[in-house]
């Protein structure tokens, strides 16, 4: 019988002061591994840290803006201070700052998205991963999301960014399983988040229609998704690497 026991391991979890990426960062608390939250916001960082320290583990909380290779750097540097190796990257951290159609976007606006949702993941993970490889190995999982899987309209700028950080992924499967590490994508579908009530509260009908999307007919819980990070962070998925888990309630099937 497979049980997760991830003590003795280190997490590091993007985007993790809140939502999504806070649910993770307590739920491989909880399977015992130390973890890392990061996200632009300190004091929420140590909200969560705190959390996670009260489940037995060590949380080291860090200020972190995913899209500036010079703060991703001070994270490294932090984490090898403290814990001097990193088995488990989450890469969560991700903004979807603009729904319109495409002949609207700025230049400006695509960038930013771009810089946050796939150039921030690819520095930190590349930087990452010769460490994890003098480490032993490890798992790196980057979030996409459903809408990088079946795009929708005025949602170009954000599922191109998921649906090229989804290729990426293959590429770091390829290249970095003779080191041991193995690199897969999560793809959650609608799940309660910051992101979701903001454009529920905005759009009429958004919650209903994501919600008649699927085959479950419901939206998911944050501790749903949970499950398949930690599936993917333990040796329970040891033979899975360059692929796509999706939990989305038969999103993408529907």
């Amino acid at each position: 019988m497979y049980t997760v026991d991830l003590s003795g391991k280190v997490a590091l979890v993007t985007g993790g002061s809140r939502g999504l990426g806070k649910a993770m960062a307590l739920g491989l608390a909880q399977a015992g591994a130390d973890v890392v939250i990061a996200s632009r916001k300190r004091e929420a960082c140590e909200e969560v840290a705190r959390e996670v320290e009260r489940l037995g583990v060590q949380a080291l909380p860090v200020s972190c803006h995913t899209g500036d290779p010079e703060s991703i750097d001070t994270l490294i540097e932090a984490i090898w201070a403290r814990f001097g190796r990193l088995d488990i990257l989450v890469n969560n951290a991700g903004i979807n700052p603009a729904t319109a159609p495409l002949c609207e976007l700025s230049h400006d606006l695509f960038q930013k998205v771009l810089d946050v949702n796939l150039l921030g993941p690819w520095y930190l993970a590349s930087r990452l991963a010769p460490r994890m490889r003098d480490g032993g190995g490890g798992s790196i999982i980057n979030v996409i999301s459903v809408g990088g899987l079946k795009p929708s309209p005025t949602q170009g700028t954000y599922a191109a960014s998921k649906a090229a950080l989804s290729a990426l992924t293959r590429v770091m499967a390829a290249e970095w399983a003779p080191w041991g590490i193995r690199v897969n994508d999560l793809a959650p579908g609608s799940h309660r988040s910051t992101m979701f009530d903001n454009a529920a509260a905005h759009f009429p009908g958004f919650e209903e229609g994501a919600r008649e999307q699927t085959f479950l007919k419901r939206i998911a819980d944050t501790g749903e998704i949970v499950g398949s990070v930690i599936y993917l962070a333990s040796p329970m998925s040891s033979f899975a690497t360059g692929m796509t888990l999706v939990s989305d309630g038969g999103y993408v099937a529907c």
